[in-house]
C-alpha cells in the first residue's frame, strides 16, 4: 500500500510543471529543453533531507503556502526589501516557513546545468515538493480535508498549538496532558517543535486522519475537520483513515487542481535569476 501511495502522490506532483514560453503547461517540457533539470532537484533535494529529515515537510508545506496565496508562481521566495513586502513576513508564514536555502541550491545546480535561468522557481518549488514526497515515502471542502492530510509529516511549534492543548474542549485529556510539558502556558518555549502526525511523524500515510477520531488533532484547524457531527468533513475524515487509496486518489486529485491555480504563461511572468527576487 506504501508504494501506491507514493505513485500516486509522485504523479499528482509531477503534472504541476509549466512552460516558461508562450505554448501551453506540460509536464514533459524540461525532458527535451534541459534533461539534466529534473534528476538534479531530485539529487539535490535527497541530500537535504539525508541531512535533515524534517526538510521533505517543510518543502511541501511551502508548496501549499505559495499556491494558496495567488496560485503557484513563487512569490513565497521572494525577501523584502525596502519597497516590497513579501509573503515571508506574513503572519502564518513568519518564523514557520522553512527550505529557502535548499531552493537556492537547486536554482544555482539547475542554471549551471542548463547553462542559463531556464527553469522558472515556481516549477523548482513544486518539483522539490513533488520529490520531497516520494523520497519521504511517503479546493472545495473534499480538497481541504485532503490536502490537510500533508500534516502526517512536519512539525508544529509550540505557539501554533498553546492556545488549543489549553482551552480547546474537543481534545483528548491525556494528549493535551502529554504536550504541556513541551509547551507551559506561561508562553515559554514558544519554539519548542512537536509532530504534527505523533503516530507516524516521518511517514506519509493517513494516521493523521486516525488521530483526528480520537480528538487527538495537534492544531485548532487539524480537529476543526472532525468534530463527530455526521458532517461531509467527519465522512471524509473516516473514510481516509480507513482506506489509504481514497485518500492517495483525492490527494493527487486536489494536489493538481492546487497546482493549477493561476499558472503564469507566456509574457506574464518571468524566469528569475535568484528566486529570491524579481529580475
Amino acid at each position: 500500500m506504501a508504494s501506491r501511495l507514493q505513485y500516486f502522490l509522485a504523479f499528482a506532483m509531477a503534472t504541476l510543471v509549466t512552460i516558461p514560453s508562450h505554448a501551453q503547461l506540460t509536464p514533459h517540457f524540461y525532458d527535451k529543453v534541459c534533461p539534466q533539470a529534473m534528476p538534479i532537484i531530485k539529487s539535490v533535494v535527497q541530500r537535504a533531507i539525508f541531512r535533515e529529515r524534517r526538510i521533505g515537510a517543510s518543502l511541501l508545506r511551502m508548496h501549499f503556502h505559495d499556491c494558496f496565496v495567488n496560485g503557484c508562481d513563487a512569490s513565497v521566495l521572494l525577501d523584502d526589501t525596502p519597497n516590497f513586502i513579501g509573503e515571508k513576513s506574513a503572519l502564518p508564514n513568519m518564523g514557520s516557513l522553512r527550505g529557502f536555502e535548499v531552493i537556492d541550491e537547486i536554482k544555482a545546480a539547475v542554471d549551471k546545468a542548463c547553462k542559463r535561468p531556464l527553469v522558472s522557481c515556481a516549477d523548482i518549488l513544486a518539483i522539490a515538493a513533488r520529490d520531497s514526497i516520494s523520497i519521504s515515502h511517503g479546493l472545495d471542502l473534499e480538497d481541504l480535508v485532503a490536502l490537510s492530510g500533508a500534516h502526517t509529516i512536519g512539525f508544529a511549534q509550540c505557539s501554533a498549538f498553546r492556545n488549543r492543548i489549553y482551552n480547546d474542549t474537543n481534545i483528548d485529556h491525556n494528549f493535551a496532558s502529554s504536550l504541556q510539558t513541551t509547551c507551559p502556558s506561561n508562553g515559554g518555549g514558544n519554539s519548542n517543535l512537536v509532530a504534527l502526525d505523533r503516530a507516524s511523524p516521518s511517514r506519509f500515510d493517513t494516521s493523521y486522519y486516525t488521530s483526528l477520531l480520537s480528538n487527538k488533532g495537534l492544531l485548532h484547524s487539524d480537529q476543526e475537520l472532525f468534530k463527530g457531527d455526521g458532517s461531509e468533513s467527519d465522512t471524509l475524515v473516516k473514510l481516509y483513515s480507513k482506506d489509504p487509496s481514497a485518500f492517495a486518489r483525492d490527494f493527487k486529485a486536489s494536489m493538481i487542481k492546487m497546482g493549477n491555480m493561476k499558472p503564469l504563461t507566456g509574457n506574464v511572468g518571468e524566469i528569475r535569476s535568484n528566486c529570491r527576487r524579481v529580475n
